[in-house]
Parts: structure tokens; C-alpha cells; sequence
């Protein structure tokens, strides 16, 4: 096995990245090693990557950027590069100092853009009536009451087996990188999730979808963005109305009505900490506009 597909082996089954993140890193890793074989006139091995310079990683880093890559696919590209490195310390014993000095682009902070509970509330209350089929507004309603009211990513949504059905207190809930959560379900969600079971004219259970297609098939992503297409339609609701704001307006809600950050990293499953303290900015950015509207002076 080559070094490349032996560093993929190893970020896909023992680091357990997620799927995109792995094949993400396939692709820049694989125009690395291009770059190095022109660069070195024959294939890269352990001595090449241990006597490598920062200049020449810089070099390559700009031969990207003449390919019109954003900041933030030059900065995923070095994480991809520093990743290979680590990679060969830890398994061969390669070093190499110089990749220390090397940084990239800073990426800029990307809030998140949650909808308020209005808006999410009115999604909530439209969907069921946009479908003619009542089991399928049911379904479209206990899809987007589980992002909205537990923080399910669209993919963990739509992944749930039909044995969760009668709906049960708690959801087991397997994210990115393979980590496994406890989610708490309240009741709003647990009768939605009831109510689309009961309507449902497919059988559920263990090797079966919990969310099924009009026929019969497991429920497919593109289907249930399309549908809240149409209600950010109906709504009048701007584009960033996405199935993924829902997520965010579950921590943005949470936090501001007093939930602490440690909670809602566990209830969304962030690895670090870190990613779940954006909320913050959001939340310090609703206060900030509230003040401008409210105070005499604003």
C-alpha cells in the first residue's frame, strides 16, 4: 500500500473521519503528490517527506492558488498536508520541523444563521398543509420537528431506523466520525414523530427507514430540501431558511434562553467545544440589534 492510500486507510477507519472530510483530503493530498512526483521527477517517499522545505510546501500551496482555490481551500489543503505528517511521525517515524513554520490563510469566522422561533414555528405549522397527502405533511412536519426541537443534522434525520418508532425518550444518535450521542426528545417532537408513524402506510421496523419516500423507499435528502424550498416560498422566508438553520436555531434558542454551552455541545455533538462558542456571536449579535431598536438613544 503507498504512502497516500495509507493514510486514507488510516484517517477513514481509525481516526474515523467523516466521509467528506476524508474524500476532501483525498483530493488535495492527491494533487500534493502530483506536484511533489513533477517537483522531485519520481514518486515521493519516506526520504523525500522528511527532507522536505516549508518553501517548497508554500510553493505548492501557490500553485493551488493560481487554480483560483479560495482561502479556505488552501487552508483545508495544508490541514490535509499537516494531517500526512502527523501520519508519518506516528506510524514510520518521519520528522520533519519545517512543517511547523508553515501557516496558512486565516479563515474567516462563519456565523451561523439560524431563523428565529417565529419563522421556525410557522415552517413548523405550513408543512403539514403544503402536502396533499396527510402521512407525507406528517412526515415533513416529524422530519423538520427533530432538527428543529433536538438538533438532528439532516443526514441523522433521515438515517433513523424504523425501529424508533413508537418514538422513544431518548434518541441514539451515531454523527460525524462515527461519535455516538444521547439526544433527549421532548414531547412536541415525540408526538410529531408518533403522529407520522401512525399516519405512515409503510411497515417500520429494525432494517427498515423510519422516513420513507412517497414510494416507499428511504426518504432522500434532496426531497426534504426542496420541500422547505417551498415553504421559504409560502413563508416569505429568505433563502438562508435552510433544514441545517433549523440545527442552528436549536443551540441559538437554547443559549439564549439560558442553556450553557457545555449542554449544547453535547446535545449537537461538536467534538470540540470551540465550534459550539459560535453560537455565542450569534446570540451576542441578537442582543446587539434588540438594543438598537429598544433603547431611546438607538
Amino acid at each position: 500500500m503507498g504512502l497516500l492510500n495509507g493514510f486514507l486507510d488510516y484517517a477513514e477507519h481509525e481516526q474515523r473521519l467523516a466521509e467528506n472530510t476524508t474524500c476532501a483530503y483525498a483530493s488535495d493530498l492527491s494533487e500534493f503528490f502530483n506536484f511533489l512526483r513533477g517537483h522531485l521527477g519520481r514518486e515521493p517517499g519516506m526520504r523525500a517527506f522528511a527532507n522536505l522545505q516549508a518553501r517548497e510546501i508554500r510553493a505548492f500551496l501557490a500553485h493551488r492558488r493560481r487554480d483560483n482555490l479560495s482561502d479556505a481551500s488552501i487552508a483545508r489543503a495544508l490541514s490535509a498536508i499537516k494531517s500526512l505528517y502527523r501520519w508519518l511521525d506516528r506510524a514510520h517515524g518521519v520528522e520533519n520541523p519545517e512543517i511547523a513554520f508553515i501557516t496558512g490563510p486565516k479563515r474567516p469566522t462563519r456565523l451561523p444563521r439560524p431563523i428565529s422561533v417565529v419563522a421556525a414555528n410557522d415552517m413548523l405549522s405550513e408543512a403539514e398543509a403544503l402536502q396533499e397527502e396527510p402521512w407525507i405533511g406528517a412526515r415533513d412536519v416529524a422530519a423538520l420537528t427533530l432538527m428543529y426541537g433536538a438538533g438532528l443534522r439532516i443526514s441523522e434525520t433521515l438515517g433513523l431506523p424504523g425501529s424508533v418508532s413508537p418514538s422513544p425518550a431518548r434518541l441514539r444518535i451515531k454523527g460525524k466520525g462515527g461519535k455516538i450521542r444521547l439526544v433527549p426528545l421532548i414531547p412536541a417532537v415525540r408526538d410529531a414523530m408518533d403522529e407520522y408513524a401512525r399516519l405512515c402506510p409503510y411497515r417500520m421496523g429494525k432494517t427498515t427507514p423510519f422516513f420513507f419516500g412517497a414510494r416507499g423507499k428511504e426518504l432522500q435528502p434532496a426531497v426534504l430540501r426542496r420541500q422547505v424550498q417551498v415553504l421559504r416560498g409560502a413563508l416569505g422566508l429568505p433563502e438562508t431558511a435552510t433544514p441545517h438553520a433549523l440545527r442552528h436555531s436549536f443551540a441559538t434558542h437554547l443559549l439564549a434562553n439560558g442553556a450553557d454551552l457545555r449542554s449544547i455541545q453535547t446535545l449537537l455533538g461538536h467534538a470540540s467545544l470551540s465550534t459550539t462558542q459560535v453560537y455565542t456571536g450569534v446570540e451576542a449579535g441578537h442582543l446587539r440589534k434588540v438594543h438598537a431598536r429598544a433603547h431611546p438613544r438607538g
